[in-house]
């Protein structure tokens, strides 16, 4: 599929139609829903936003629909989540949503969250590693299936280096910046707010960011449950609109929620909030296409989506550029 192509399915939403699932409107449900099941994550203020006020409760209230919340500790949890088909909504990177679903995870991402500057290459304070470059032969953590892991191939990329120029070591978030600064690692990809939390308790050094390598903040939903209950899935939107508009106009408070729900503190919250996050614009666009177009060719170098695996395609089928617009007001 030529790229020009790509585009324009994209912006006009035909890439809905050619999907089956999507298509059949008669499979949609008319009885009402018993329980919404979705995600909530510290890299996602607005969604710890909606939970502390209970907006989606009142929402489905009418209905009778209960809401089950589930933590997720990254975008490879929420992703996995979502295949093993445990909630419906789930938040994650773009790229690492577009990863999940160019193998096999039936996704598709109405509504982008925020435009986050989230993760950076982290050292510490005294590290002599001033460069990619001096990667070569490290120790190095990044969480596999998310933002950071991605960011961290494509930086080294930059530098003429590889995935086997560098020993990977996988944790989770919270558990790379605790072998960074206990030097069980020379360097981490971060995430915050664990990432703020280490530049400002610690004194760790972000010695590498690229605001263009992070890729947006997606909501992805479940393919099956978009094309069932398109409904609840507007009315789960207009909730995350609420909310959204929330924290742009009240930035300190919402900061404060991050800080009580990660248990961080207010500085911590509000470099993340106020500092590396924009709220600004929640529609899935040609921007968001162009900015997965860029990252995708690092998912083929580095063997991680099958052989013969239709990226474009890919992209094509996960950001849906018409769903949410009639409930998005910017």
């Amino acid at each position: 599929m030529k790229r020009r192509t790509l585009l324009q399915l994209a912006a006009s939403g035909a890439a809905i139609a050619a999907l089956p699932t999507l298509a059949r409107s008669a499979a949609q449900v008319t009885t009402p829903l018993k329980e919404l099941r979705l995600d909530y994550a510290y890299y996602s203020p607005v969604s710890l936003v909606l939970r502390r006020f209970g907006w989606l409760e009142e929402a489905f209230k009418p209905e009778g629909t209960s809401i089950k919340w589930v933590f997720s500790a990254g975008s490879n949890r929420a992703l996995e989540y979502l295949n093993a088909n445990s909630i419906d909504i789930g938040s994650s990177a773009g790229l690492s949503a577009l990863l999940a679903r160019a193998n096999g995870n039936p996704i598709r991402a109405p509504y982008i969250f925020s435009r986050p500057e989230w993760t950076a290459l982290v050292v510490r304070k005294d590290s002599p590693i001033r460069s990619i470059a001096d990667l070569k032969g490290k120790k190095v953590a990044a969480t596999k299936g998310t933002d950071p892991y991605l960011f961290l191939l494509r930086a080294l990329k930059t530098a003429g280096l590889k995935r086997s120029d560098i020993e990977h070591v996988s944790l989770q978030h919270a558990d790379g910046r605790a072998a960074l600064e206990q030097g069980k690692v020379d360097a981490w990809a971060g995430l915050d707010p664990h990432m703020a939390a280490s530049e400002l308790e610690a004194g760790s050094r972000l010695f590498y960011r690229n605001v263009a390598f992070n890729t947006y903040g997606f909501l992805n939903v479940r393919e099956d449950f978009l094309a069932s209950r398109p409904a609840e899935t507007a009315k789960v939107i207009q909730a995350y609109e609420r909310a959204r508009a929330w924290v742009i106009d009240n930035p300190a408070e919402a900061s404060k929620i991050l800080a009580e729900e990660a248990k961080v503190s207010l500085p911590v919250a509000l470099l993340q909030v106020k500092l590396r996050s924009d709220f600004s614009n929640p529609q899935p666009s040609t921007e968001h296409v162009k900015a997965l177009q860029l990252a995708a060719p690092i998912l083929v170098e580095e063997a991680l989506v099958k052989p013969g695996t239709d990226v474009n395609r890919a992209i094509a089928e996960l950001v849906d550029t018409r769903f949410a617009r009639p409930y998005i007001k910017v």
